[in-house]
């Protein structure tokens, strides 16, 4: 029988803490980095977006998303919310390396298990929100 004492769910709850802070440490070091790599027009960031077709302007939105979910990552209120849109930012940039630019979409795909995994642990706050919203 597991042990559900409240000494086992407080250490749980430290390691649980421990590992939250720490991908979101990663992942917001990695989309700060990036987005705003994006927004101050790094040539490597305005080569890639001029490959996607999309045009420079799409850029600067994608580097605000980032930078705002890297910062929203080490809000402890706005973790879950930060973790979830940049998420869901990796999915559309798996799909682009995928299927329009190539190259390696493993860095998009390290990001998205990090950020799908702070979401998760972090699941409390979206059943808070649906809860405001009823």
């Amino acid at each position: 029988m597991a042990n559900t004492s409240p000494s086992s769910r407080v250490a749980l709850s430290k390691t649980v803490t421990a590992v939250s802070w720490t991908l979101r440490i990663l992942a917001a070091a990695a989309f700060l980095a990036a987005g705003g790599a994006k927004l101050a027009g790094v040539p490597m960031m305005v080569a890639i977006f001029d490959q996607i077709g999309a045009g420079q302007w799409f850029r600067i939105p994608t580097g605000i998303v980032e930078v705002a979910g890297g910062i929203a990552l080490l809000i402890s209120a706005s973790a879950a919310f930060g973790a979830l849109t940049l998420a869901v930012t990796m999915v559309f940039a798996i799909l682009t390396h995928l299927f329009v630019i190539g190259g390696s979409s493993v860095p998009a795909i390290v990001l998205l298990l990090i950020t799908g995994t702070v979401a998760w642990l972090h699941r409390g706050r979206f059943a808070g929100l649906v809860d405001t919203l009823r």
